[in-house]
């Protein structure tokens, strides 16, 4: 059984997630993947690593689930957080959303990413290729 919300170590596995998603009420289902990129701010970067203060992150992610599917009537959510390393193109977050109709669908998942990174006690650090490395300031998003 594939949990509705995790964060844990190790590759996130979203062809599970989006199987765990279905549903014959969803007219709808989208599939986000926040993967790690080559660059941030002009600097080139090897390679991520996220900490996490995980039994509050599980709490405010379990929250956000149930906030997203009263708000935008979701018939599935699951939430899924990697923390470690993460190297180039892997997945450090994936998140499916369904609903009976597209709008709602597109909408939780941005929603929700947003929430995350304003809400959820999980920090990023990047290492960059030329050496050195840099915690990735938090963003404040207006609601």
């Amino acid at each position: 059984m594939v949990r509705t919300v995790a964060v844990m170590a190790g590759p996130l596995d979203a062809s599970a997630l989006r199987a765990a998603a279905k549903d014959p009420r969803a007219g709808a289902v989208v599939v986000f993947e926040g993967c790690a990129r080559d660059h941030h701010e002009g600097r080139a970067v090897a390679n991520l690593a996220y900490e996490a203060f995980v039994p509050m992150a599980v709490a405010e992610l379990e929250k956000l689930l149930t906030d997203a599917v009263a708000r935008f009537g979701l018939v599935q959510c699951l939430i899924h957080h990697r923390i470690g390393e993460v190297p180039l193109t892997e997945a450090a977050v994936v998140v499916v959303t369904a609903s009976a109709h597209r709008q709602e669908a597109f909408e939780a998942a941005l929603w929700i990413m947003d929430r995350i990174k304003e809400r959820v006690p999980i920090w990023k650090k990047e290492r960059f290729t030329e050496g050195g490395e840099g915690w990735v300031e938090g963003q404040r998003l207006v609601p």
